[in-house]
């Protein structure tokens, strides 16, 4: 490394590789040098460029044999000299013309060639130079694959260099169209592919060489030769890739999944727009209809892109005839994806979310999201619901079921009301079979289904499997609009998802469920807040993520009790805090001895409290405000609030809470910030909190939290920074 940087550096390197010592002294000096053209090529002067090419130019024959990766260093400097050297004119034709007829050169030539349409990281000008060179000699390089071809035979390594060189040809997009769709190179791509013997190496660069040119003609109606070629060289590979599938061999079916899709990509425009014509035909689909069925996931996975792009197109193109001609395939998809999401029998708890599947379960949802408006949100839900009701599946295929049904509940909803509400379907739903009357006033009227769904899934008892009761619960929190227009369902729900916030396993899930709930259900809530303030008082008695925890305070004030509840609602939290002073210092590192807690609670209550107040009307919240400001603490039930707020972040500045000595780690140092602000401390009562103890320490926090990188806390600190300079500069 320290070598690197001086001038010497490449007389050193240039010494190292003619003395060919060892593998590591040439590796690392082929490196160097690489890197010195890459970063440091001005210090040259004009005049030594020649003998800089031609000394690695011999460096390169003479270290061929020695070690792939010193041959690959190499050609990586001399294809960034050619492209900085403005004098080396021509230099493929060069290149080809030295060593195309010597045999044990090829695989160095072509390995230059491969990498050279790679490492165009020059400027605009010389870029547009460079490619322009390039493509005039772009049929040299053709004629000599051919050759290497005819002389490579049986040589895998060869044959994979070609393929390789191929495609990066192919990714520079200089490859003449009608010359490409006649060589013979294109036929031997899609022979290699057939052939059950291939091995994986050689059937994965051929499956790169393909995708590449697939990619190259992304523009079909110029390139229509080799766009034909293309399309049916792939739609032979149907029988290959079954081969692949009953010889359990991964790596290829992916690699003909991975074809089939860009097959799609490319053509997607004709897929759309002359849907089972020509370069339109649809056993394009059916090709990723196949893969989907597949056991394994990550081979479906791969043609997602695609979906998404043909959800996207035929959803602008709004046509109903169209969009008809997709729903079977559509349909099609997501019983597969339905299929692909059922959790291993032998799986025991709740979904992980985490994982490699779990991740793949939630881009499911999103695509089934997007593609719903093909197929009929209401009718794919009852075909769904309908699998649950008419048989007894396993239990991992009920899961998956609930899973799809919660990814749409909300959009047959609102389907639903669209209908209802006399506005018909919309553009990209399919059309009821009866409209309705057009004096017909608006109403909210249910779907027959999701109301059996949820009366269902409320009466689904304990002894069903974990992950079957988390995802219910899940779909009922998705619910929640047909809970707001059925309130007789209320009392079951709530009753169903405080039994899932009592279990550990589905705390989070169920607190989850139960803010969606209140916060829709606001009208039918009042007689409910009593149960509620009491998960208030019990948060952190249950095993909640504390998202889930703040997310549970959000929605739980009825709008007509705001005036009495808010207050007991705070009072929960100042509580915490007062018993936080009292108590001694300490270690202990759980949620009760974490200050930030209840008062990031405070601040969510006030911010998510926003009733509507006409011209006249006291606010609800204004007696509570009272009581929390510091010009009026120790009035009203919440005796001696002001005081608590304010010597509550003394809490966080103790030396002997370990948790809170690296804030510029850590979030929490927002904390005191956010609820001083929330509660309007520095408006009310400066002086009073500019006199305080607590007020240095507070400032310091301030100071380290302003470089955290998170939005939300960042924000809440430059607020309160904000606040506190311009009351300074207001009162001077």
């Amino acid at each position: 490394g320290s070598v690197s940087p001086q001038v010497h550096a490449w007389e050193i390197s240039d010494q190292l590789l003619q003395i060919r010592q060892d593998v590591e002294s040439c590796y690392f000096a082929a490196q160097t040098m690489k890197m010195k053209i890459q970063t440091s090529f001005y210090e040259l002067p004009t005049d030594s460029h020649a003998s800089l090419r031609d000394s690695l130019l011999s460096h390169i024959q003479n270290l061929k044999d020695l070690s792939p990766v010193i041959v690959t260093q190499l050609a990586l400097a001399i294809a960034d000299l050619a492209l900085q050297m403005a004098s080396w004119k021509g230099c493929v034709q060069t290149l080809v013309e030295k060593y195309s007829t010597d045999v044990t050169s090829l695989p160095f030539l072509l390995e230059i060639l491969t990498v050279l349409p790679r490492s165009l990281r020059i400027g605009a000008n010389r870029r547009t130079e460079i490619i322009e060179d390039l493509a005039y000699y772009s049929s040299t390089v053709v004629s000599l694959l051919m050759t290497c071809v005819e002389k490579a035979g049986n040589d895998e390594k060869m044959l994979i260099k070609i393929f390789r060189c191929l495609g990066s040809w192919f990714n520079l997009g200089v490859l003449d169209s009608t010359f490409m769709a006649n060589s013979k190179l294109l036929s031997l791509l899609f022979e290699v592919l057939q052939q059950d013997k291939t091995s994986s190496n050689l059937h994965e660069a051929a499956s790169d060489c393909v995708c590449s040119a697939l990619y190259a003609i992304e523009n079909v109606e110029t390139n229509l030769p080799l766009a034909l070629q293309l399309f049916q060289g792939v739609l032979t590979l149907e029988s290959a890739y079954h081969m692949a599938v009953a010889r359990e061999d991964l790596d290829k079916v992916l690699n003909y999944c991975r074809v089939f899709t860009e097959l799609c990509e490319t053509f997607l425009d004709k897929i759309v727009c002359t849907p089972g014509q020509g370069l339109g035909d649809l056993r394009t689909l059916e090709l990723l209809l196949i893969c989907a069925g597949h056991p394994q996931y990550e081979v479906v996975e791969i043609s997602f892109n695609f979906w998404y792009r043909l959800g996207e197109h035929l959803y602008k193109t709004d046509d109903a005839v169209i969009h008809s001609i997709f729903k079977a395939y559509i349909q099609r998809l997501l019983h597969a994806l339905a299929r692909h999401c059922q959790l291993d029998s032998d799986h025991e708890g709740v979904p992980e979310e985490t994982d490699d599947f779990g991740e793949f379960r939630m881009r499911v949802s999103d695509l089934v999201k997007d593609l719903i408006f093909l197929v009929g949100s209401v009718e794919c839900f009852a075909q769904l619901y309908a699998t649950l009701k008419d048989g007894n599946p396993p239990w991992e295929v009920t899961e998956a079921v609930l899973f799809i049904m919660a990814s749409i509940a909300k959009s047959v909803d609102q389907f639903t009301l669209q209908y209802h509400f006399g506005e018909g379907a919309s553009t990209s739903s399919p059309l009821p079979t009866t409209s309705p009357h057009p004096s017909a006033s608006p109403r909210r009227e249910n779907n027959p289904t999701l109301v059996e769904v949820l009366e269902g899934v409320v009466r689904l008892p304990e002894s069903v499997h974990t992950a079957v009761r988390y995802t219910s619960i899940e779909l009922v929190g998705e619910m929640s609009e047909v809970v707001d227009r059925n309130p007789q369902f209320l009392d079951p729900v709530l009753g169903y998802l405080m039994k899932g916030l009592c279990d550990r396993r589905l705390a989070s899930a169920a607190a989850k469920a139960i803010h969606n709930i209140c916060s829709v259900c606001r009208d039918h809530m009042a007689q409910h807040f009593t149960g509620l303030l009491e998960i208030a008082r019990s948060l952190d008695s249950f095993t909640l993520s504390p998202e889930a925890a703040v997310g549970l305070l959000k929605g739980e004030l009825p709008l007509e009790k705001i005036a009495e509840c808010l207050s007991e609602l705070c009072a929960v939290q100042v509580m915490a805090l007062k018993k936080l002073l009292s108590q001694e210092p300490s270690n202990q590192h759980g949620l009760s001895s974490d200050p930030t807690v209840p008062l990031d609670r405070l601040a969510v209550i006030f911010r998510h409290t926003n009733p509507i107040v006409e011209n006249g009307q006291i606010h609800p919240c204004q007696k509570v405000i009272q009581e929390v400001s510091l010009g009026n603490f120790g009035v009203g039930t919440t005796s001696g609030v002001g005081t608590v707020l304010l010597e509550a972040p003394r809490l966080v500045s103790n030396p002997h809470r370990s948790r809170f000595t690296h804030p510029k780690t850590n979030t929490r140092g927002a904390s005191p910030c956010r609820f001083l602000g929330q509660f309007g401390f520095i408006q009310r009562s400066p002086v009073t909190l500019l006199r305080s103890q607590v007020m240095i320490p507070i400032l310091q926090w301030a100071i380290a939290a302003t470089t955290l990188d998170h939005r939300d806390a960042n924000c809440s600190v430059m607020k309160f920074l904000r606040d506190l300079i311009h009351t300074g500069v207001a009162n001077d």
